[in-house]
């Protein structure tokens, strides 16, 4: 019964973990955005010819900006269906 409690442990803070590795990410995605998204209006609007410019690389740098949160989301999903913490416990238990 120890083992099983500590196994629940693990995962408990493994899943908190995940949580705050994932809203935090996604918290500065959506501020990243934000500050993106302002900088390209203000751009567009002190030169309009280079609007078309400043979309394509505002949307490349979209792509960089997505892909932080992609890894966290990639990460997350390993640690809760192949956790290497809980390993340690199951090889104690099992021999």
């Amino acid at each position: 019964m120890q083992a099983a409690a500590l196994i629940s442990q693990v995962q408990a803070m493994t899943v908190l973990g995940i949580t705050l590795l994932i809203g935090l990410g996604a918290l500065g995605t959506a501020i990243g955005f934000g500050i993106l998204g302002g900088r390209l209006i203000e751009g567009c609007a002190r030169q309009p010819e280079l609007a078309a410019m400043l979309q394509v690389k505002m949307f490349l740098v979209a792509g960089f900006v997505d892909m932080v949160t992609m890894i966290g989301i990639g990460l997350g999903f390993w640690f809760i269906f192949a956790n290497p913490f809980v390993a340690p416990i199951l090889k104690l238990i099992h021999g």
